[in-house]
């Protein structure tokens, strides 16, 4: 590779990490080594975490998404682990749908560091509000990219369960949340007014099977695993 050729791939590279934020997820600090992160169905072994993980959000006065409820279940976490496996077990009806919740896990320190809430079948409902996947990120962990990662980890669940193009909400006022389904190549289908949350909501799609192939190589790397096994909750 003579200099000319070493220097528009050094720059395209640069390129990439500026855009998706690569520079920031990619390497522990003070460390040349790659995080890892994984996916973790809920268990009793992680309450401990978990409960600090909404207090976070509490103390801070932050909007909690992507929980599967458990903000309200911060006093019953065995009672929340209960819930989620009528949620997983669900028969979809007018008022509820399944839905799977997943904690974002970062291998290093094995530490919660963010949520996702996957809806695997819409109602009529969801198709008008809420949509696929809720998602988040502790509030100390913000502002590092973490989200994209949570969103593509969510969009293979996605695809798992044969989902072809996945639907998101967020609120207006909350770019941090619509430029990461922006990233992940969301395409804005509509701007409204929610009555429920007296705020403004854009809607989102995302085509799971593009979104994947596009950003394969940007953020597999990242990924040590998915556990989606039916063990017990």
């Amino acid at each position: 590779m003579n200099w000319q050729e070493y220097f528009l791939a050094s720059s395209t590279l640069l390129i990439i990490k500026i855009k998706y934020g690569i520079n920031k997820i990619c390497y522990k600090k003070g460390s040349d080594r790659m995080e890892k992160f994984k996916y973790e169905i809920p268990t009793l072994k992680r309450k401990k975490d978990a409960i600090n993980y909404i207090k976070e959000h509490i103390e801070v006065d932050s909007n909690i998404n992507g929980t599967g409820g458990l903000d309200r279940y911060i006093n019953d976490y065995e009672g929340w682990l209960e819930k989620l496996e009528q949620d997983y077990n669900r028969v979809p009806n007018e008022e509820k749908v399944p839905a799977r919740t997943f904690f974002l896990v970062r291998v290093s320190d094995d530490k919660i560091i963010g949520m996702a809430n996957i809806r695997t079948v819409l109602n009529k409902r969801l198709e008008e509000y809420g949509g696929n996947i809720g998602y988040g990120i502790r509030p100390s962990e913000r502002g590092k990219g973490y989200n994209k990662i949570n969103l593509y980890l969510a969009l293979k669940i996605c695809k798992e369960y044969g989902i072809k193009i996945a639907k998101l909400d967020a609120d207006l006022d909350n770019p941090a949340s619509w430029k990461t389904m922006e990233a992940l190549g969301g395409i804005r289908t509509r701007q409204y007014f929610c009555e429920q949350d007296n705020c403004e909501v854009v809607e989102y799609e995302i085509n799971v099977e593009e979104s994947l192939a596009n950003y394969k190589k940007i953020y597999e790397k990242m990924i040590k695993e998915i556990d989606l096994s039916d063990k017990e909750l």
